[in-house]
């Protein structure tokens, strides 16, 4: 009768009985773990402290015949290691050390960990037709993952202990008499703990940070392409220090713990000065922390490269052309109608005009151009700065929101006298505004004079590159859809896609967001509807005659060449 070939887990035994390093006690306790928890014994056995790394390291190179490297000696490419995406090294504690022609050769702690070299074997089936494995101490592996990536958000209760990231450089932080403030913040572990929450939100594209208070701990969000994700928690002895130190980087009173706070602290990321918006709020257990990255490149890049279509892009810059009259941008909060109308003003912003803004809160500070804060504790609002600021020759005025009447008539007015006024409404569609100007009190009479368009934004998110492939999409599900959708026109554009998920998009199928806009520019037939006070409907009717494409329009178009999914489509538009 054949032996049974034993296991390497049986042979490591064996080798720890016959050297006697490892008792029976140990033994039963070492299987009993393994039974209940699962996992390899390697590390079951280095966690009891009956070998070390380098012992288990010698005998898997021993037994595989695999090489062994001293890590902690050699340098490595980041390059090279960015190969391998950092969620699925940190996951399976493998770094590549070399790319030669199509060979890659991977250092790992458990060589005999097969799915783990299919994940990286499927990544990397583009760049590297050959995986070789080389042994290395897991402790080293994990160092060498930090001095690439930072330290691994998976550890954040032992980053606490002894943190090792690079600290965020605070821009102009001056030093305050915070009072009674904990020494706790000032340690070297909090501070490095805050900019690693800030360094892993820019480095996934996160527009917000929320850090929330619950009853055992406390939970760090990212808003990722407008979708919440939990990145980490933190344990609750911690909670009042990360906080503390985010209110004295943004200068706010680190004693006050009742009433809601708001701020804002400048960061410097290499090349790069980000601002964040810093808001506070007293919830049950604590205080909640909201941050909103604001990232001054975004604003130069152009309304060309916001992904809006040619269509209604064409309409929106040739009103900015106009000298005088209102341009409305409507849409959710969340939308990119901030960045938007900041895009505008900042093309716009030469020597030989002045702009002026009145916002509530100022979100970008942009160089050569009058910003003004709302400040209603002292009687500064937008209807009353908005007055202060027609007596100050301006040529452009920007304003955040426009919300009663009395900031809606200035406006109205102002646009009339010879300035080019920019606000937001919050409107589900173009047409909307004008319904909500009548509703405020606003005369149709001085709607009709002084709009020039009005548009509707949404923020869509893109199909990831990476894990784009092909998807059937039958006949049936666009006869359920509904809402006017030219289906044979469709199903003549297929295929279709979708995102399958990987590792790059965090598994969502989705990486980065593009703008969909819905224009509607005001002509001399739509004045005089607006002056008769004709229906929503009727516009909308005689807009769709003359061209006007609806936000579902537009979201259809990037779905039919391919940028998003139908899903998508759906979420962000409504049936018209």
């Amino acid at each position: 009768m054949p032996t049974e070939k034993k296991t390497l887990s049986d042979k490591l035994l064996d080798i720890l009985k016959e050297k006697k390093l490892i008792s029976e006690d140990q033994l039963k306790r070492v299987l009993d773990i393994r039974k209940k928890a699962g996992g390899s014994l390697g590390k079951i056995l280095i966690k009891e402290n009956i070998i070390t790394h380098k012992d288990l390291v010698i005998f898997l190179s021993e037994e595989l015949h695999i090489p062994p490297l001293d890590l902690s000696k050699y340098k490595i490419d980041p390059k090279i290691a960015k190969l391998v995406p950092e969620k699925i090294a940190l996951r399976h504690n493998l770094i590549p050390i070399s790319k030669i022609a199509n060979t890659l050769t991977i250092a790992m702690s458990d060589p005999t960990d097969v799915l783990a070299i299919d994940d990286v074997k499927t990544i990397l089936s583009r760049n590297a037709d050959n995986i070789e494995v080389i042994i290395a101490a897991d402790n080293d592996i994990k160092d060498a993952l930090g001095k690439i990536y930072g330290a691994p958000t998976e550890d954040m209760a032992k980053i606490v202990k002894d943190a090792g990231t690079e600290s965020v450089e605070v821009v102009e932080e001056e030093k305050l008499d915070v009072g009674e403030i904990t020494e706790e913040s000032q340690k070297a572990p909090i501070v490095k703990i805050v900019s690693l929450i800030l360094n892993e939100a820019l480095r996934g594209r996160a527009s917000d940070i929320h850090i929330e208070p619950c009853e055992k701990d406390l939970r760090v969000r990212y808003r990722i392409d407008g979708a919440l994700q939990e990145a980490l928690r933190l344990p609750k002895k911690n909670q009042n220090a990360v906080i503390a130190r985010l209110k004295i980087m943004s200068k706010l009173d680190i004693t006050e713990t009742r009433v809601p706070q708001d701020g804002r602290f400048r960061i410097k990321l290499g090349q790069k000065e980000i601002d964040f918006r810093v808001s506070i709020l007293p919830i049950a257990f604590g205080n909640k922390v909201v941050l909103r990255a604001l990232d001054k490149s975004n604003l130069s890049i152009g309304l060309e490269k916001l992904g809006f279509l040619r269509e209604p892009l064409k309409a929106f810059k040739k009103a900015l052309e106009r000298p005088f009259g209102m341009i409305l941008l409507t849409g959710p909060t969340g939308s990119g109608k901030s960045t938007t109308l900041y895009s505008i003003v900042n093309n716009l912003n030469t020597p030989k005009v002045n702009i002026v803004t009145i916002e509530e809160p100022v979100e970008y500070e942009v160089e050569g151009i009058t910003q003004i804060q709302v400040n209603p504790d002292i009687g500064l609002t937008f209807a009353s700065g908005l007055r202060s600021i027609l007596r100050q020759n301006p040529d452009i005025i920007m304003i955040g929101e426009i919300r009663d009447f009395e900031t809606a008539d200035i406006a109205i007015k102002a646009s009339l006298t010879g300035q080019l006024v920019l606000s937001t409404l919050h409107t589900n569609d173009a047409i909307g505004a004008i319904t909500r100007l009548i509703d405020m009190g606003v005369e149709p009479f001085l709607v009709s004079a002084s709009l020039v368009l009005t548009a509707a934004q949404r923020l869509c998110r893109k199909i990831c590159p990476r894990c784009k492939e092909p998807i059937d999409i039958p006949r049936s599900v666009f006869e359920r859809i509904g809402g006017g959708v030219d289906i044979d026109k469709l199903m003549k554009r297929r295929p279709f896609y979708h995102g399958k998920g990987c590792p790059r998009c965090n598994n969502t199928g989705y990486l980065g967001r593009m703008g969909l806009l819905e224009t509607l520019t005001i002509d001399d037939t739509i004045r005089d509807m607006i002056i008769k006070r004709v229906s929503s409907d009727e516009i909308r009717k005689y807009a769709l005659s003359q061209g006007m494409m609806l936000l579902r329009d537009s979201a259809l178009e990037n779905f039919a060449s391919g940028q998003t999914t139908l899903e998508e489509v759906l979420r962000i538009t409504t049936e018209d």
